[in-house]
């Protein structure tokens, strides 16, 4: 496609910063650094400590349904002459009526899929400990009875109903959707409505910058965990993987905070694990300066997760990673190329893993090269952008 497009980025921001954040800034600067120009609609969740409690009675129907929403951007498009409406967050404040309102102006809808909410309103398929997939075999229900969103019956009731209803409606049929995996899209593709074709897959990217490949033979005996420590990153099979490998296990540094910090350093302790060093909070930079020193960076995880940006930027310095074979961490490496998989409730399995971890570096960042550069990844969101524009122009050849 040589035409330059206008696209506006839809999204609302939780309280709290997270990734999608990030992929909205980086997906921005590509196009804008190809020459398209980029607009955005958004809101941010901060927002609702100001409402007054009028608005916050209403907010249960605006989360279906905003008309704020729908007129502004209806109004946008008109104005700014947009050529497709590229959604990554609607909840709480945007609302699916972004959806209507790009349709009824004629303009192809892309939603980015960062998680699991359009099946399970928890968005993440993990309840009280272990994987649950009960919305998807048993109805939205349980996630009601569960109080699957932020612990509230209240509030998972809302993002409920408004599933439902947008279910009812057929608009999840009318979109195009960016799965960042293909386990991602298989998971969307439960809800029937939803036509294959209109499902690509197209990772999240890093930029290599300054850091350069090192050599596996020069690289240090050391094993990296980066993220949040918490339950959720499987911390507690890490450490009993460690205490396995015993007085000749490498080096493993800990970057990251969070809940179980107090926990890791009194296991630590307890344990001897005179190998592992707790680092606290590191910038990210640090972090991939660690990642291209070391032999593989672990991921552990108990949970499906998103599209973890770790993996990601330690192909990019040719680092593999360890991780358990489940969910999008799964499907993202590939056994013996870019790391080793092993069961996620396996310290043994994950102890053997270290230990057979060598081996991988150049056909890491080989395929860092071939998926995940800004240059691939601009090739794919072209190509999707243009899939939902052919689209368009089809329907409005037949109307």
């Amino acid at each position: 496609m040589d035409k330059k497009l206008t696209i506006l980025q839809v999204h609302n921001f939780y309280q709290l910063p997270g990734g999608e954040d990030t992929v909205l800034e980086n997906e921005g600067r590509l196009m804008e650094g190809h020459g398209h120009r980029v607009l955005r609609y958004c809101r941010d969740n901060k927002e609702l400590k100001d409402f007054s409690f009028f608005r916050k009675l209403l907010l249960p129907l605006t989360t279906v349904f905003n008309p704020k929403t729908y007129r502004d951007v209806r109004r946008v498009i008109r104005e700014e002459h947009v050529d497709v409406v590229h959604v990554h967050n609607t909840l709480n404040l945007i609302s699916p009526s972004v959806y209507y309102a790009a349709l009824a102006e004629g303009v192809p809808v892309v939603q980015t899929v960062h998680n699991f909410r359009l099946l399970c309103p928890g968005a993440t398929f993990y309840r009280e400990g272990r994987i649950c997939e009960d919305c998807l075999s048993r109805g939205l229900g349980c996630a009601v009875r569960h109080a699957c969103y932020r612990g509230s019956k209240i509030q998972t009731l809302a993002c409920v109903l408004s599933t439902k209803f947008h279910r009812m409606t057929g608009i999840y049929g009318k979109l195009h959707y960016i799965c960042l995996t293909d386990f991602n899209r298989e998971k969307l593709l439960n809800l029937k409505q939803i036509r294959p074709e209109r499902v690509f897959v197209k990772p999240n990217f890093v930029d290599s910058g300054e850091h350069t490949v090192i050599p596996e033979a020069q690289r240090k005996d050391r094993f990296l965990f980066a993220g949040r420590l918490d339950r959720l990153k499987g911390l507690e099979m890490l450490l009993a993987g460690w205490k396995l490998l015993g007085q000749e296990a490498p080096e493993l540094l800990i970057c990251g905070t969070g809940p179980m910090e107090d926990w890791c350093r009194a296991y630590i302790a307890e344990n001897a694990l005179t190998s592992v060093r707790m680092l606290g909070f590191v910038e990210n930079q640090r972090v991939k300066g660690l990642m291209a020193e070391s032999k593989a960076l672990l991921l552990p995880t108990q949970w499906y997760e998103g599209f973890p940006m770790t993996i990601v930027e330690a192909f990019s310095v040719g680092t593999p990673v360890l991780c358990s074979d489940l969910g999008n961490a799964g499907s993202i490496v590939t056994e013996g190329v870019t790391g080793r998989k092993f069961p996620p409730d396996s310290p043994e399995a994950l102890a053997q893993a270290v230990s057979s971890s060598g081996g991988m570096c150049e056909s890491t960042y080989e395929q860092y090269m071939c998926s995940y550069t800004s240059e691939r990844n601009y090739e794919i969101l072209m190509n999707v952008y243009a899939q939902a524009l052919g689209g368009r122009n089809e329907r409005r050849e037949t109307e």
